[in-house]
């Protein structure tokens, strides 16, 4: 078995004087590894953007940081595990808004809540997804005769999503509903897995991170019909958005935060947040951002949590109009 976990930053204590005092001092944060959980697995969006940020956070923390794939459940099981770590700021979460706003709405049952159990620290980064097909599978060209296709067979076409109340399932019914679409819905643990059954042709469509599938969109194949942004990705320059595409009203995209464990102290969180701004604003960071169809958001903790507040109402919404209840 592959082991996900892999460790960035290191002994990086030249790095230390960005933030102030010996890097890794004993009797100051960090003294040894903080784990960072990712609630999804290896390969997708939230993945590569998780790392890339993790490399430059260990080294404005003057750490390093081990990051961990724990997927399913929509991303509880992650959210869940964070919610029950210690909170000295050893455990930190990559949170986005599936687990973090939408899961409230639709699971049952749930173990934690995430605006009682977590503290935001800052707002990483947002992206624009992206609406593909396998042209082997489905002779879709254009947005426009994606959407026709599913009205022809109601219900007969499937999409795969990264889970239940990930960005890309979310994003698909908003789709549908305004397009008045019906397609079923198959969930995996992560976009990686749902990428493969889609280039396998066991699923019809999906929507997606640009980052997930950039390689397989330059490549040819996978067939790029349309970005779900109000404006055009840079990395994919010739794909229109939905609205040019001919679906006025349809806008979605992925946000990525950084969480931690509800009662870090207040000293630690802001260190962290202020690593975590500063990582966020260093050029090669910002150009991998860019490069993976995201861009730098750099919202500090309180703003974060009132952009969540207003993600959560908005979400629910879907949700209820979706009549979509599911058990962990």
């Amino acid at each position: 078995m592959i082991d996900r976990r892999t460790l960035v930053g290191g002994a990086l204590a030249a790095a230390g004087g960005a933030l102030g005092g010996p890097a890794l001092a004993q009797d100051k944060f960090p003294s040894r590894p903080v784990m960072l959980l990712l609630p999804y697995a290896a390969g997708g969006g939230t993945d590569a953007i998780a790392r890339v940020f993790a490399d430059q956070l260990a080294q404005k923390l003057g750490g390093s940081i081990v990051v961990e794939n724990r997927p399913g459940a929509g991303g509880n099981i992650a959210t869940d595990a964070a919610s029950a770590a210690r909170p000295d700021g050893y455990t930190l979460l990559i949170g986005n808004q599936g687990p973090m706003v939408v899961n409230i709405h639709m699971f049952k049952n749930m173990k934690s809540d995430p605006e009682k159990t977590l503290d935001p620290i800052c707002l990483i980064a947002d992206a624009g997804l992206v609406i593909v097909v396998n042209p082997k599978k489905l002779a879709s060209k254009t947005l426009k005769d994606l959407v026709e296709e599913i009205r022809k067979r109601p219900g007969e076409l499937n999409y795969g999503s990264a889970g239940n109340g990930s960005a890309s399932h979310i994003a698909t019914l908003m789709l549908t509903h305004v397009a008045g679409l019906k397609a079923r819905h198959v969930p995996y643990r992560g976009a990686a897995p749902a990428i493969n059954d889609l280039l396998g042709g066991h699923v019809d469509f999906m929507i997606t991170t640009t980052p997930s599938v950039l390689g397989q969109i330059t490549g040819g194949t996978l067939t790029a019909l349309a970005v779900t942004s109000e404006k055009r990705v840079t990395v994919l320059p010739d794909v229109p958005t939905a609205a040019e595409a001919g679906v006025p009203g349809f806008a979605a995209s992925a946000w990525y935060g950084l969480m931690a464990p509800k009662g870090i102290p207040e000293a630690t969180r802001k260190q962290i947040e202020a690593a975590a701004l500063a990582a966020i604003q260093v050029p090669e960071l910002v150009a991998r951002l860019k490069d993976d169809g995201a861009v730098p958001a750099g919202m500090p903790g309180e703003a974060f949590r009132a952009f969540m507040a207003k993600e959560r109402a908005r979400w629910g919404e879907v949700i209820k109009a979706a009549a979509l209840t599911l058990e962990q």
